[in-house]
């Protein structure tokens, strides 16, 4: 069975205009959304093998609460930062590992999130987790299928 988990950035702070899009942190609310959604995902029971999150500091910062929560190594890729779904689902892809999850930006994570839940998730706000699930180990079948099972869960 392979396991794709999609988590958007928790809240930021737009408030910093002196800040580069790419050095903004997590606001108050994305501060308490964070560890709030990782410990719902972790009630599910979950094993994930790796995190893969953007280099922003908005994403790495939500990546981190969750890899706590779960026991998860994890590791930044520049090229999550903006990435369009397609990169996204190729990222994870090339980890060739049973359960992944990718902590990037919009519009990408709802563009992807809506194709693989054929329509059903239709935006992913921040800090939304969606869990897609394969009968399948064979990430080339996960990349050219639609997944066997989904679930989405948002703070909102």
């Amino acid at each position: 069975m392979t396991t794709l988990v999609l988590v958007r950035h928790a809240k930021s702070d737009w408030g910093r205009p002196d800040l580069d899009d790419h050095d903004r942190p997590l606001n108050d609310r994305g501060r308490a959304d964070a560890p709030r959604m990782a410990r719902r995902l972790a009630a599910t029971g979950i094993r994930l093998d790796t995190i893969l999150a953007s280099t922003a500091l908005r994403a790495h910062t939500t990546a981190q609460v969750f890899a706590a929560q779960l026991g998860a190594p994890l590791r930044t890729d520049p090229g999550l930062y903006g990435a369009p779904a397609s990169v996204l689902l190729q990222t994870a892809a090339a980890e060739q590992a049973n359960a992944v999850m990718v902590v990037a930006h919009d519009p990408g994570m709802t563009v992807l999130a809506e194709r693989l839940s054929g329509g059903g998730i239709g935006h992913m706000p921040t800090c939304a987790v969606a869990v897609f699930t394969w009968e399948t180990d064979d990430w080339d079948v996960v990349t050219a299928t639609d997944p066997d099972a989904w679930e989405f869960d948002s703070p909102r």
